[in-house]
């Protein structure tokens, strides 16, 4: 795919006396066709309206986003579910949970589709992905436009997600007009995406296509709760699904205890570790060329999901053969985070 150029991207910052004229710029560009690089707060975001097919396939072009790989399509407001999405009554008291409780927030409903989304931002599928995001620059935007916007995350495709301005600029400077600055995201992870199935008599089945801040343990109270196995057939429905992702270009080994770790002579290495205290045992493995913990001494799995992705980049900007990384507890946001890191790993297999 050619190498998509605009002239030159401009950042503009959303401090409050700014936050009016960006969020102006940013829909004077969507409304005429244009791309924009929004945060919200999992990672920052490329939006375009939702309801415009060639915008949208800007977004696949500037993130030589393979045309299979569906968008997830952001609300402004929960009245405006129905514009996007059909919802089944037989899953329809559900939904509404699921809404008041996560909504506004990193949780992504994979729903019928109505038809006046187009065809390209569900790759030709039946269903849409659709979320209302917290973060309050992209949804004053999205109240601004009065349009739902779609929007994966700003970086090329399969790389590592943005959670910055400054990493979107890296990823897709003088391919986009436009980065909306909003600082960096609280989450650092993309949402949890899940479709329903109502079950008579039971309560209904949570098919969980991607792990994120929405955790199982948090769904389990309003259904039960089954991770999609790969290649199922639900799982094409859903953003994010290639076995490759999150990747970055460094190679990257995911190690399930130190002793697996033998260096080749001669090789820079750096660590991706959980805590990196001076006793860690991956730390004291190696004279690592360079450490990035993910929580610093405190070992919270809240703070390693949002420095996960800038960890990621922090060490493949910094020159290495091969980014060697620490597995975490899989329990609540630890499930989601092994989720990237293994991800991130198929690619250098």
């Amino acid at each position: 795919m050619p190498e998509t150029r605009v002239n030159e991207t401009s950042v503009i910052h959303t401090s409050d006396e700014d936050m009016a004229e960006a969020v102006r710029q940013a829909c004077a560009l969507l409304q005429r066709g244009e791309i924009v690089a929004l945060p919200t707060e999992t990672v920052y975001g490329l939006a375009a309206d939702a309801l415009n097919a060639e915008a949208c396939a800007k977004i696949f072009e500037a993130k030589e986003r393979p045309a299979f790989d569906p968008l997830i399509v952001h609300i402004g407001s929960r009245r405006d579910l129905e514009t996007v999405a059909r919802i089944p009554e037989e899953i329809a008291e559900t939904v509404a949970k699921l809404a008041n409780e996560f909504w506004p927030g990193p949780l992504t409903l994979i729903l019928p589709k109505q038809v006046v989304i187009p065809d390209i931002v569900t790759s030709g599928l039946d269903s849409v992905a659709v979320r209302q995001s917290a973060h309050p620059v992209f949804r004053a935007v999205n109240k601004a436009l009065g349009r739902p916007i779609a929007a994966p995350s700003a970086n090329r495709f399969g790389r590592i997600s943005p959670t910055s301005a400054s990493a979107v600029m890296k990823e897709l400077g003088g391919r986009i007009p436009l980065i909306v600055d909003g600082g960096a995201c609280s989450e650092g992870l993309e949402s949890t995406i899940i479709s329903i199935e109502a079950r008579e008599g039971k309560k209904p089945l949570f098919h969980l296509h991607r792990a994120g801040p929405v955790t199982k343990e948090m769904l389990q109270p309003l259904g039960k709760v089954e991770k999609l196995k790969p290649g199922a057939a639900l799982a094409s429905a859903a953003p994010g699904q290639l076995e490759s992702h999150y990747a970055p270009l460094t190679p990257l080994r995911l190690l399930d205890h130190p002793r697996d770790f033998v260096p080749d002579p001669g090789k820079r290495y750096g660590l991706l570790c959980y805590r990196g205290d001076d006793d860690c045992p991956y730390v004291r493995r190696h004279a690592w060329d360079r450490i990035e913990p993910l929580s610093p001494g405190s070992g919270k799995l809240a703070e390693a999901a949002i420095r996960l992705f800038f960890a990621m980049r922090q060490l493949d900007e910094a020159g290495l053969d091969e980014i060697i990384a620490q597995p975490v507890s899989e329990t609540g946001l630890g499930v989601a985070i092994m989720d990237r890191l293994r991800r991130a790993a198929t690619r250098a297999q």
